[in-house]
């Protein structure tokens, strides 16, 4: 099955998290796939003398991995390309635990014996996201000073990858 458009898991829910491997009875969701962010923290980790920057959100929003993972992709690219591996520390701030789900509905003759209705509809997990509400930090980002513009403008080209909008806050 294809993938939902974005625009249909912006909306905070309460979040569905609890998956436990010990004792299968105490599960809300049985089984969640892994979250598609490969890697979280990239660049320098000992960096010396940096300006900090972080991407912040202007209102309540949840992201999907996936978005996240692209945000990341082209941030990290830019920034490699731009001003070398060993100037800046890029890191994602936010785990996604909210695991999304869907209850597929089938259309067309015949869906009928197909599609079962309201009948466990509570959904299959089919993805996971980060739930971010107004003011907190998605991405970090510690550049040294004579890169300050570039890591500005990587920040902006990765919000271009998150939905809704974000503000860079330098400190």
């Amino acid at each position: 099955m294809a993938l939902r458009p974005g625009r249909c898991f912006r909306r905070i829910e309460r979040p569905y998290t609890r998956i436990s491997y010990r004792v299968k009875s105490k599960n809300y969701i049985a089984g969640a796939p892994p979250a598609k962010v490969r890697q979280y923290e990239m660049g320098n980790k000992n960096l010396t003398d940096y300006i900090e920057l972080k991407l912040i959100a202007k209102e309540d929003v949840q992201v999907r991995d996936n978005a996240l993972e692209a945000a990341r992709v082209i941030c990290n690219k830019f920034l490699e390309r731009k001003v070398g591996n060993s100037n800046y520390y890029l890191k994602i701030i936010k785990y996604p635990h909210h695991v999304l789900r869907e209850h597929p509905i089938a259309m067309g003759a015949g869906a009928d014996r197909y599609s079962q209705g309201m009948r466990l509809a509570f959904g299959r997990p089919i993805g996971r996201a980060v739930q971010l509400f107004k003011g907190e930090a998605i991405i970090l980002l510690r550049i040294k000073k004579e890169f300050l513009n570039l890591g500005k403008k990587a920040l902006e080209i990765a919000a271009s990858k998150l939905p809704k909008g974000y503000r860079i806050e330098v400190s």
